[in-house]
């Protein structure tokens, strides 16, 4: 009898730990909108899954203060992007370029800023600038324009 409580206690010891665990991972990736906001981004691979949106990295646009990267602001005519703050690395690619594939094409842009998923960014996120959207053919007039699904990788 003792030995069959004590294996049982154990079981239930385990189970217990696997639970909490379980609370505490779901705590961290969702808020209470139920919008994923995991902490960690998806690996960068040569075809990492990605969202584009739109971002004016002009003063005055959308984009808020200046590049973390250079402290600039930019033309919207100018290729770059801002990535998620994992994929962004603690600028790690700031003035890197990477390839974004998207629409039937192809297109190289440069880091310039961070999208702080501490602030509401979306953990997958490439935020490109209307010449971004250009040189991939996207219409603005179309139902992508703003949001589409994309891969990148680094250039």
């Amino acid at each position: 009898m003792k030995y069959h409580f004590c294996s049982s206690g154990a079981f239930l010891f385990i189970f217990l730990i696997l639970v909490t665990i379980c609370l505490s991972i779901e705590a961290q990736t969702s808020d209470p909108s139920r919008k994923l906001i995991s902490k960690k981004s998806p690996l960068v691979s040569k075809h990492t899954k990605a969202t584009l949106t739109i971002n004016s990295f002009e003063k005055g646009g959308d984009g808020g203060g200046p590049s973390e990267c250079d402290g600039k602001y930019h033309s919207d005519n100018t290729i770059i992007v801002a990535l998620s703050t994992r994929w962004y690395n603690g600028g790690k690619r700031c003035s890197n370029y990477i390839t974004i594939n998207g629409n039937g094409r192809s297109v190289k842009a440069k880091v310039v800023d961070e999208c702080d998923s501490t602030r509401g960014c979306a953990d997958d996120i490439v935020d490109g600038s209307k010449a971004v959207w250009k040189a991939l053919g996207v219409k603005k007039n179309s139902r992508d324009w703003g949001e589409m699904k994309v891969f990148w990788s680094d250039a």
